[in-house]
């Protein structure tokens, strides 16, 4: 029996109410990636036609043609071979799935630990939407470790959870991620940054901010990490390659698991660099196994009590 969907697939569309937001308004070209489902020679034209590999589908979108990229949610997750630098503008990757609120999302990207890539991917493009995604990295060889790299501008990720430490040799090492922003004017919401279920063991940070990226802002995000250590950090800034600007953390959580709450973190951020910045808190942003914001609370700036005292809420489970 024909149905009205297979009719429209038949001309060229996709059904209306697909949840695509306002990028499925633009008319751009839609592919399917389909892990469990797809194969290498699908042409991703429609959900039984889909592709197997992200990169595949990927190669063919065009820059600034609002195509979209939909990842069907299944048990299975794309493995990368290699690295994915996201270089066209105004090209979206949607997950499908339950909306679960930035975590957990069955719409996965993982890198293998037998690939050890870093990272997952490179997203250099301008004005693209990320939506209900889990991107990991499992890489577990002695080198720094990371998910994703933001060098581009006004891009948006939402709903999807991101972590770039996906063992504790990745943790190990002062140089892993979970996300590296360089680029300016990126917004995240209800994403989770991290995970508290691998332990890391070095000074690294699960976000890391540069001075080259001014008026970044994330919105009821949850940064997660498991450590004692107490050079351990969710955000480090390194404000000295440019004039920052504003970062806004809004209605954001920040937790850090130690086993039976053994240990705390000294600090959620690391501020290097001279002051050309503001860190801003706005709303209701909580530490959890964290005991304060930063070392140079100066540069943390909240409405009320300075951040280190009282800002907020802190606490430590005994």
């Amino acid at each position: 029996m024909t149905t009205f969907g297979d009719i429209v697939y038949q001309l060229g569309g996709v059904p209306v109410g697909t949840g695509f937001g306002s990028v499925g308004l633009a008319g751009g070209d839609v592919y399917f990636v389909d892990v469990a489902n797809g194969t290498s020679a699908g042409d991703g034209s429609k959900p039984d036609a889909a592709n197997s590999s992200v990169a595949t589908a990927y190669g063919y979108t065009t820059s600034a043609k609002n195509d979209v990229v939909v990842l069907i949610a299944s048990g299975s997750a794309w493995a990368p071979a290699a690295a994915l630098t996201w270089a066209n503008s105004y090209t979206h990757l949607i997950g499908t799935g339950v909306p679960l609120p930035g975590e957990g999302a069955r719409a996965r990207i993982e890198a293998a630990s037998s690939a050890d890539i870093t990272p997952v991917i490179t997203v250099s493009g301008t004005g693209n939407l990320f939506s209900g995604l889990k991107i990991n990295n499992m890489h577990d060889a002695a080198s720094d470790s990371g998910a994703l790299v933001v060098s581009g501008s006004r891009n948006c990720f939402v709903n999807s959870m991101i972590f770039g430490m996906g063992s504790t040799t990745a943790g190990a090492r002062a140089g892993s991620y979970s996300v590296n922003v360089t680029g300016r004017e990126n917004y995240f919401e209800r994403c989770t940054i991290g995970t508290d279920t691998v332990l890391r063991a070095a000074a690294n940070g699960e976000l890391l901010l540069w001075g080259s990226g001014p008026r970044n802002s994330f919105r009821d995000c949850k940064f997660a990490s498991n450590s004692v250590t107490a050079g351990k950090f969710m955000v480090k800034v390194n404000v000295s390659s440019g004039d920052m600007r504003s970062t806004i953390f809004e209605d954001c959580l920040f937790y850090n698991y130690a086993t039976d709450h053994a240990g705390t973190l000294t600090d959620a951020f690391s501020i290097t660099g001279a002051r050309t910045h503001d860190i801003i808190l706005k709303g209701n942003n909580i530490l959890i196994g964290i005991d304060g914001w930063a070392a140079n609370a100066d540069t943390v700036e909240a409405a009320g009590p300075a951040p280190n005292a009282g800002y907020g809420v802190a606490l430590k489970l005994t």
